[in-house]
């Protein structure tokens, strides 16, 4: 009878522990780790493998991507070295096998290929130890090797190093559990390629239980892989309502000149409004503001797509600003008026007092 291999994944990071069975295929933060079942499969004796990178280049220290993954711009011929951490907290020693593997961008997701694949970039790519023995509670450590052929094409490419554990086989079922530390590598010369994005337009929803959501169209237009994240936040066209802010959902990743939806689930029943929606996103160091008038449906469903425009320091205030700042200036001016009027009236007195 033919074994049937069923093989979980984590890519990214999420907290220790998390069931990796359960998992999308990209995440944030700066551990990735998957659940593993003991042998006698009780949940008191299950605990994770988690992977980590411990390395990070002096150039991208404030780059908080560069702090998760393997971020790198390199010439051709070049080699460069990461060290990387794979963690137990099972109650046995762990035989962790260790490999890299390709990757790719789509749909708005990383995804790691399902089993042994290589590109140009996995193929560049070696661990020192195939395998760890990682004892229970404990952790060892491997180094990730990238050497660029002198004859490669200028692109960024995009690989993934999985830590691997293989359950105990049970009758023609063998589980797989993977976790994994993504690699965005961009060859090239002395300037990397810039990033760049657009919000095209922002889309107010309800979703069939009628709680509102917001979906903005994010178009990559910079030459390097983006992991979206941001926040949004509503402010009424007339009165003085606002909400927010609302974090935008969570594993949006754009490869260059890809386009695809950030969606933001409101956690309050708004009203359906029309409301000013300023949504402010950002994918490691670059950072960017958008706004467009929305108004949700009253019902299940969408409405139409509002146009997005970006925030800038020259960008017209919306008219609730302007006509608040107009009114301010008009009440300072009659109170000026006032107080002029009542100087003149004080100081009049003091002449007849004086000529009497």
């Amino acid at each position: 009878m033919p074994v049937i291999m069923v093989v979980a994944t984590v890519i990214g990071a999420l907290a220790p522990g998390a069931t990796a069975a359960a998992a999308a295929p990209s995440g944030h933060g700066g551990h990735a780790s998957t659940s593993v079942p003991s042998a006698n499969d009780t949940p008191s004796s299950s605990g994770s493998v988690g992977i980590r990178l411990l390395d990070i280049p002096a150039n991208a220290v404030d780059n908080p991507t560069a702090h998760e993954y393997i971020v790198d711009h390199l010439k051709p011929g070049t080699t460069t070295h990461r060290r990387i951490e794979v963690s137990n907290t099972t109650t046995s020693t762990m035989r962790v096998t260790l490999y890299p593997d390709a990757a790719t961008i789509s749909a708005g997701s990383f995804l790691g290929a399902a089993g042994h694949a290589t590109n140009e970039l996995a193929s560049w790519t070696t661990v020192s130890q195939d395998s760890l023995d990682v004892p229970a509670g404990g952790s060892a450590r491997d180094t990730v090797t990238i050497a660029i052929p002198f004859g490669a094409a200028p692109a960024e490419r995009y690989a993934v190093i999985w830590a691997e554990v293989a359950s105990p086989q049970r009758g023609n079922i063998s589980l797989i559990n993977r976790a994994g530390i993504r690699l965005y590598v961009i060859v090239g010369g002395d300037n990397p390629p810039a990033a760049a994005f657009t919000v095209d337009t922002m889309t107010a929803q309800r979703d069939p239980a009628g709680r509102p959501v917001v979906q903005a169209q994010v178009h990559n237009t910079g030459g390097r892989a983006l992991d979206m994240a941001g926040t949004l936040s509503l402010a009424a066209v007339t009165g003085t309502l606002s909400a927010g802010p609302y974090q935008a959902q969570l594993g949006t990743t754009l490869g260059p000149g890809q386009s695809e939806p950030v969606i933001v689930r409101l956690t309050d029943q708004v009203l359906d409004g029309p409301w000013n929606a300023t949504l402010a996103l950002h994918s490691g160091l670059l950072q960017q503001t958008h706004q467009a008038q929305i108004t949700f449906p009253n019902i299940a469903g969408a409405a139409a797509p509002a146009p997005a425009h970006p925030v800038t320091a020259n960008s017209p205030a919306p008219i609730t600003a302007i006509l608040g700042g107009a009114l301010l200036i008009a009440t300072m001016a009659a109170l000026a008026l006032l107080l002029a009027a009542h100087r003149r009236k004080v100081k009049q007195r003091q002449q007849v007092d004086t000529s009497t």
